[in-house]
Parts: structure tokens; sequence; C-alpha cells
């Protein structure tokens, strides 16, 4: 599934190569990048990946869409891309027209609530929304007397105050106070905020993935051209232990993403079967985000935690993606909920069938 064997991935690879040159990105102390970046992305429709045609948006599978989110964790991608995908697919779930433009989810945190009282006006908080300050528009899912809603917000109409992640990309607070949205419609059945967490929690997997697979890259290649005591490292024992690791974590990753994406890109609803694959990705990716960007820097020693080094854009992202939509801690915790409730008898038919 993360080969280019799609235009989708083609295209993608091919944009990033071009206008998201990891070096060229960390010299641009103007973030100049970030404007023909978005423009070539929207040009070719990648954004609004998840959305029909009849609602704006170019109609590609999940699959693809997955893909292009692993591709997007191969470079690093510091702009809100999987966000706008993730908004596009809920307005969708609604049949809600995309508007052009960055757009993010709210909530991005399991633990935060958005209510919708009788008149249609949201309110609420949410920490942690990824993007927000470059937001134009909120895909919200809200909770009401009626049930779940799904609504399309103005981004002037909210209060954003600005925080950064340890990636240093904007993580903000987004606070609705009696918000009436440009378009609010019922989720249709199945469609909660959980549903909104898990596929959250595999674009980060994927992306977590992609991020690893170009830590090793990185790695392997630095450590065939640095020489201490007249030999590459690559040659020392304990630099081929340490990569044979990254390795590892990186391949675990990779296989923990994807199974999950297969999972839900083939599944009719958001079954236990998903919920096992999506929560179980989410953990595996966020230990290998820990260990491999530990590994990687190891590696590198002390050049690698140089900000003039592109090694930190993918290890610092790769951390600060464990914690969106439910860290590895929340997900364990409702794993084990789902296991001591349904039994792990019941529910290891629907793992060993994968």
């Amino acid at each position: 599934m993360v080969e280019s064997d799609n235009i989708v991935v083609e295209t993608a690879e091919k944009i990033f190569a071009d206008l998201a040159d990891p070096q060229t990105i960390n010299n641009d102390k103007k973030n100049s990048w970030q404007a023909p970046l978005w423009q070539a992305l929207s040009e070719a429709g990648l954004p609004l990946s998840w959305v029909p045609d009849d609602l704006g948006g170019s109609g590609a599978s999940l699959a693809d869409g997955f893909a292009l989110l692993n591709a997007a964790g191969r470079f690093a991608v510091a702009v809100p891309l999987a966000e706008t995908m993730l908004a596009g697919w809920l307005l969708a779930q609604a049949r809600i027209a995309s508007p052009e433009g960055e757009m993010t989810v709210v909530p991005a945190s399991p633990k935060d609530r958005i209510t919708i009282d009788g008149d249609g006006a949201l309110s609420g908080r949410a920490r942690g929304v990824p993007f927000a300050k470059a937001a134009k528009h909120f895909a919200v899912l809200a909770h009401g007397k009626d049930g779940v809603s799904i609504a399309l917000v103005d981004a002037s109409k909210v209060r954003t105050e600005p925080g950064l992640n340890v990636g240093y990309d904007h993580s903000d607070t987004v606070t609705l106070d009696k918000v009436q949205p440009v378009t609010v419609k019922p989720a249709p059945k199945g469609v909660d905020q959980t549903t909104l967490m898990l596929m959250g929690g595999i674009a980060r997997s994927l992306q977590i993935a992609g991020a690893l697979e170009s830590m090793l890259d990185i790695s392997v290649r630095y450590s065939n051209e640095r020489v201490a005591f007249e030999k590459k490292i690559s040659k020392f024992q304990a630099v081929q232990h340490n990569l044979a690791r990254l390795a590892g974590e990186s391949a675990a990753a990779l296989a923990a993403a994807t199974s999950a994406a297969d999972a839900i890109a083939n599944a009719k609803s958001f079954g236990d079967e998903v919920y096992l694959e999506a929560a179980s990705a989410k953990i595996r990716c966020a230990e290998a985000a820990e260990k491999g960007g530990g590994i990687a820097h190891q590696v590198h020693g002390a050049i690698g935690f140089t900000i003039e080094h592109i090694l930190h854009r993918y290890s610092l992202r790769a951390l600060a993606w464990r914690d969106d939509f439910g860290s590895e801690s929340y997900w364990a915790v409702e794993l084990g909920k789902l296991v001591a409730v349904r039994g792990a008898d019941e529910l290891w038919p629907l793992v060993a069938s994968r």
C-alpha cells in the first residue's frame, strides 16, 4: 500500500521532492517554502483526497489517501495536509462540501468535547489542535441532545490560543463560545468521536512510520560517510547493532500502520476489528517513535542534535505525533478495557483473521 504504485502517491512524492526538500526547508528561516508547497498540493487536489467529486474533492480511495500520508511522513511535511484530509473526510460523512484552503479537525484529543445547543450554536474548548492557527475552517464533531453532529466552522469566528508541539509545529487551543457554524448536519450512524480519533490515529501512525523510514535512511547514509579511528563507523559492531534495532522499529511501525490502514480501507464499518488494529498501531508506532528517534540520534552523535542537521525534523515530529488523537497510554487503557469487557477469546479470532 505504501509503495509508489498509483498516481496519487507518485504525484505527492514528486511535489515533496521538488518543494519539500528537508535541508532546503531547514535552512529557510522565513518559511517561504510553505505557500508554494501548499499551492502545488492544492492544485493536485491532494488535501481533499478523501472528499467525493460531487462535494468538491478528488474522490480518492481511503487506501490511496493513507499511502499519501505515509509519503508525507517520509518528508516530515510541516503543513496541514493530514489535518485537511481528515477534515474533508469528516465533513463528507455528513455530505457537507469542503471549502478551499487549510482545515483541521476539532477536537483532536479524546478528552475534549464540543457541544451544540438547540439553536445550533457550538461551545467548548479543544486543546492540542494541530495547525489550528493556520486553518481557514474547522471540521467540528459536536454532541447535543439529539446526538452527534458534524459542522463546518469559519476559523475567524473562534478564539485560537497559539501553541507549539515538540516538533515546533502549531498545536493550538481552540475555544468556541456559542459559535454559529457555516453548515451543520447530523452525523451518520457509526460516526462519533471515537471514530474520528481512530482515523486520526491511523493517519499519525502512517506519518510516524514514514518518518522512521527516513530516519533509518539518513542514519545508514551517515554511518557510511562518518570516519572514526580511520574507518567508517558503520564497521563498528555497536553501530551496526543500533542500526539493526532502528530497522526493526521502522519495520514494526510500518507493519502495524499499514495493517490498520488496510483494515479500515476494506471494512464496511468501524467495528472491533478496526478498533483493535487502529489502537494497536497507534500504541506500537508511538513506542517506535521514541525508541527509533533515540537510536538515530545515538548513531549521529552530537551532530544529530544541532539545529542545522535535518534529523530533528523527523525525530521531533514523530514524537509530537505520538500525542495527537490519543497518546499510546490512552489507547493502551482503552484497549485493555475492551479486552476486559469482551474477553480475549472473543477478540482473538478478529486478529487471527488478519
